[in-house]
């Protein structure tokens, strides 16, 4: 059912209104409002989440049995962490669905998978390489962190690394520096996808305007936005708890919820109009996996 947003539109620059997307000023109240919304979402097409999140707890379980041979025990965290940075893009299905049940369409976990025919993918698939670089860097940089204090010498086991890094000076000023530079790569995913990515499936807009209007939209926003960053952080830290099994749960959440708050930022636009693919017949579940290939048909 469509849900009508009436954030406060007051303080709207000219600039926004001649330069893109208007921009609200939203409150905490308004984030409330995102998560609540987020999770009636999932309430209701709660079976996605096997599909479109089962990578997480499978990501998950194999770290926790690589952790047995302790070569990347030091890079458990900052991999746990590199879900948000990786999480926008990873729930493009979510927006899909969330945006289906505003407008009253149907939404199943198929349906999820109509963002592949979207007239902006292309743009999502470039800014979802440019997380993906930023995510890689930002392991890379962990990495040489931990090795600036630590060397190269691996931990024993689990108790002899907690012991390292909560009982040392070296640990201490790992965890600062570690924490430091990882806020820095969270700000930054923050500031450039917090409503891109919804922003060019409801819009269809390239990735550079998205970028651009997600900046805006931080900028004029910013302690409802790092407040939003903080219950991204602390949701997906209790989503990996245990074994990340609970992120099945939370992506699926945060993901809906983004679609929401997007819709509580940007100011809808009168005069669009959604651009509409060809409709595509439906195959029953028998014929999977050939239903995935059409020209093979007869």
């Amino acid at each position: 059912m469509a849900t009508p947003y009436q954030g406060n539109v007051t303080n709207i620059g000219a600039a926004d209104a001649a330069g893109g997307p208007v921009v609200r000023t939203i409150g905490i109240t308004d984030l409330h409002r995102a998560l609540q919304l987020g999770w009636e979402d999932f309430k209701a097409v709660p079976s996605h989440a096997i599909i479109l999140c089962l990578i997480y707890p499978v990501i998950g379980l194999v770290l926790a049995r690589l952790v047995h041979g302790y070569s990347v025990l030091p890079l458990l965290f900052p991999l746990a962490a590199g879900f948000a940075l990786l999480g926008p893009f990873a729930a493009l299905g979510l927006y899909e669905l969330s945006r289906r049940r505003e407008i009253g369409e149907p939404a199943s976990a198929w349906d999820a998978f109509e963002v592949f025919r979207s007239p902006s993918f292309g743009a999502m698939l470039g800014l979802g390489a440019l997380l993906l670089a930023m995510f890689v860097i930002w392991i890379m940089t962990a990495q040489a962190v931990y090795t600036a204090a630590f060397g190269y010498e691996t931990a024993a086991n689990i108790p002899d690394f907690a012991n390292r890094v909560l009982t040392t000076s070296h640990g201490w000023w790992l965890i600062a520096v570690g924490c430091g530079v990882g806020f820095l790569f969270a700000l930054a995913a923050l500031c450039i996808s917090v409503i891109s990515f919804p922003l060019m499936l409801d819009r269809h807009a390239g990735a550079g305007e998205a970028i651009a209007t997600s900046i805006r939209a931080v900028l004029r926003n910013p302690v409802p936005m790092a407040a939003w960053g903080l219950i991204v952080a602390v949701l997906l830290i209790a989503g990996s708890l245990p074994a990340f099994l609970g992120l099945a749960v939370v992506i699926p959440l945060l993901g809906h919820a983004t679609w929401h708050l997007y819709r509580e930022v940007i100011v809808p636009d009168p005069t669009a109009r959604p651009v509409i693919p060809p409709a595509r017949p439906r195959r029953p579940a028998a014929d999977f996996p050939a239903n995935l290939f059409p020209w093979k048909r007869g």
